[in-house]
This record gives C-alpha cells, structure tokens and sequence, in this order.
C-alpha cells in the first residue's frame, strides 16, 4: 500500500496572502483542523491550523495565579483565573489580526510524502513523535500538492483492508 492508495485527492487549501478571517471562514465552513498552504502554482508553502490562529489571541501576560488555602499551603496550591478584561481584548485581537496575511502565521516546516511513498513511513510520520503531525500532505516531485492523508484516512484503509 502506498501513499496514493490512502490520499484525499479533493484538498480545500488556503494561499499564503489569505488573511487570517478568509481562514476562519474555511474552518467554521469546512470540519477541518488544519489547511495546506499552496502559491499560485499548488506548489505546498506550509500549513495553517486552528491552533496557529488561536495563538493569535492568547496572550502570556493575562494568567493571573492566586494561591489558596492556608499556611503551609499557600506556595503549594494555586489556581489559574483569566483577568475579566481578557474578553475584551480578544475582540480587539480579533480585529487587529484579521487582515494579516496566512504567510505571517503558517507552519513552513512540513513533513510530506510522495504518491509513491510506503504505507509504513505515512504511519512513522502520523504516530511519531511529533504530536503536531495530524495530516500529510502527498506533493508531486515538483512540490505541487496532489492530495492529504489524515490519520482517519489511514485507519480507514486498514479496517477496509481488513473488512475485504
């Protein structure tokens, strides 16, 4: 089994001058955590997530912790509040960030693999280590994207497998 025979072939991407609130149209239009990023040529430039855009909005400096309980265990428990202003500068956030371009914010890092590449290395890369690889894209020896496998494609595959 290769990479062809577990790819989706029909991709809904993103281009890198997108800006943030075209990309959180497709997410809140499409059940999908992640896009691939494609130039004009469908050549693969990185991948935006939820998680990318969600860091846009979620500032280090507004956790405010307060310790509890009595002594000796005021240094030992805590408990984590967001400050009550946090709501209104996610509006502000949102606004000041919806116009910026999806090339600001993407992963440019990504692993990949070709059509031809061996089941076995599809699974190393989705059950390795790296616990931010949730899909791969498949690109042609040009970089051009040609489908996406998402670890569902592969479980999918293998209870059909199995099933047939």
């Amino acid at each position: 089994m290769q990479a062809r025979d577990l790819m989706e072939s029909d991709v809904k991407t993103v281009a890198p001058d997108d800006d943030v609130a075209d990309a959180f149209k497709k997410f809140a239009r499409y059940d999908f955590s992640g896009f691939p990023v494609v130039d004009d040529g469908d050549r693969l430039v990185g991948v935006v997530t939820e998680s990318d855009l969600v860091d846009l909005f979620e500032p280090d400096d507004e956790t405010l912790w307060i310790p509890i309980g009595l002594p000796p265990f005021v240094d030992t428990l805590t408990y984590q509040v967001k400050a009550p202003w946090a709501d209104l500068d996610l509006g502000v956030d949102m606004v000041r960030n919806a116009d910026r371009p999806i090339s600001e914010v993407m992963s440019t890092d990504v692993a990949t693999v070709t059509p031809d590449t061996d089941v076995n290395e599809v699974l190393d890369l989705l059950a390795g280590d790296d616990p931010d690889i949730n899909r791969v894209p498949v690109v042609d020896d040009d970089g051009r994207l040609v489908g996406l496998i998402a670890r569902q494609d592969v479980i999918r595959a293998f209870r059909d497998k199995r099933l047939a």
